[in-house]
């Protein structure tokens, strides 16, 4: 028997979010470790409102919206209130009734940058990191980068001396980062991820990954640069070199495999198992390091560890690739500084952007050059975390 073709005229619905939600959903368990630390940050939240005046929109669900800009890759605020407005999912992990009305984009991000100024962010992943202690390796440690492609069109990117090119037909033109810079995202650099690829405009970001669990532990935006990825990877094994005195080993690919960056390792008494870059050059690693069974291990590890969870639009988690042209809005999780930052304010959130190496070399050559770096000289205020 055929069906009637109902229109959909209901009015009340006897069925909550919580009956909606698929009992495996993963967002279930990530939603019970917020909920248990944002409830241990209630006196905190407190402290950062006053008791009178118009109620602003609560911090707990300011940060759930914002994890879930994170885990679906939302590339704006504007997209992520479209979504909670019609996303039973978003609305369930966010809090939100039914027929509660959406918050205004704008507004969204006013009382968002009010709430991270004030060392919110720190506070929260330093708790969920506590509570993944137990899962944490403090010894063997896997570290990567990957390019971010800038939301920036390849028609911005113009000469930095005004020229009469207006970047409409750059096809066949000769252009490099020392003589044009994109308008609309400066700090964008033309970049390509591997010989014979196409150059975009891009970020470099990195993470550390420890080998136990394979859970990412540290992580680093850069401008893309040649030897950012060495440098970012200096700068996070020093974090963990500071406080920890046991024997440490840091996996990575072909591309680390340089004198310096090696040398530097051994300086800070870490063991570098670093692929072998062998093709037309000498390696860096010997037969010192390789013989041994823990260097294979790190190799292992490494092409194993570093996914990231992301999900996709039925919340299904999905495997890690490029990571695809973020607005400057969109947020990046950085564990190690505590702080949730959007690519424009890179300087402010746990440390200074990393710029571009000098020509032609690592920007540390030595482990004692590290300790000096803004990023360790500097302590970064709660009111410049952003």
């Amino acid at each position: 028997m055929r069906g009637p073709d109902q229109k959909q005229d209901a009015i009340f619905s006897y069925l909550s979010p919580e009956e909606r939600v698929p009992a495996d959903h993963p967002l279930r368990k990530i939603r019970t470790l917020v909920d248990d630390v944002l409830k241990d940050m209630s006196p905190q939240f407190g402290k950062l409102y006053s008791e009178v005046g118009r109620p602003s929109i609560a911090p707990e669900r300011l940060l759930r919206a914002l994890l879930l800009q994170i885990f679906y890759s939302v590339r704006s605020e504007r997209l992520l209130m479209e979504q909670l407005d019609y996303n039973l999912l978003f609305r369930w992990f966010v809090g939100m009734n039914m027929d509660e009305q959406v918050w205004v984009a704008t507004v969204f991000t006013k009382n968002r940058d009010r709430l991270l100024k004030h060392s919110i962010a720190e506070s929260f992943f330093q708790r969920v990191l506590k509570v993944a202690q137990p899962y944490l390796s403090d010894e063997h440690f896997t570290v990567d980068g990957t390019l971010i492609e800038a939301w920036a069109s390849q028609k911005s990117f113009q000469r930095k001396d005004g020229g009469s090119e207006d970047g409409e037909n750059f096809h066949g033109d000769k252009r490099s980062n020392q003589t044009h810079e994109s308008k609309t995202d400066p700090d964008a650099k033309l970049y390509r991820k591997s010989s014979g690829s196409e150059a975009r405009l891009s970020y470099l970001g990195h993470t550390l990954v420890e080998n136990r669990s394979g859970l990412i532990v540290g992580t680093y935006l850069t401008e893309a640069d040649g030897h950012a990825e060495r440098d970012a990877a200096l700068l996070m094994v020093y974090q963990k070199r500071r406080k920890s005195r046991k024997p440490i080993t840091l996996g990575a690919d072909k591309a680390y495999d340089t004198q310096d960056f090696v040398r530097a390792l051994r300086e800070m008494k870490i063991t570098p198992h670093v692929a072998q870059n062998d093709r037309h050059r000498k390696s860096a690693i010997d037969g010192r390091t390789t013989r041994h069974t823990s260097y294979q291990l790190s190799q292992a590890k490494r092409l194993l560890g570093g996914e990231a969870l992301r999900l996709d639009e039925i919340g299904r988690a999905v495997a890690e690739g490029e990571v695809t042209r973020p607005r400057k809005a969109v947020v990046v999780v950085h564990l190690h500084c505590g702080g949730v930052q959007s690519l424009a304010n890179s300087e402010v959130a746990g440390g200074p952007m990393l710029k571009p190496s000098p020509p032609g070399r690592m920007r540390f050559k030595t482990a004692h050059e590290i300790p000096r770096h803004p990023h360790f000289l500097v302590d970064v205020k709660p009111s410049k975390v952003v």
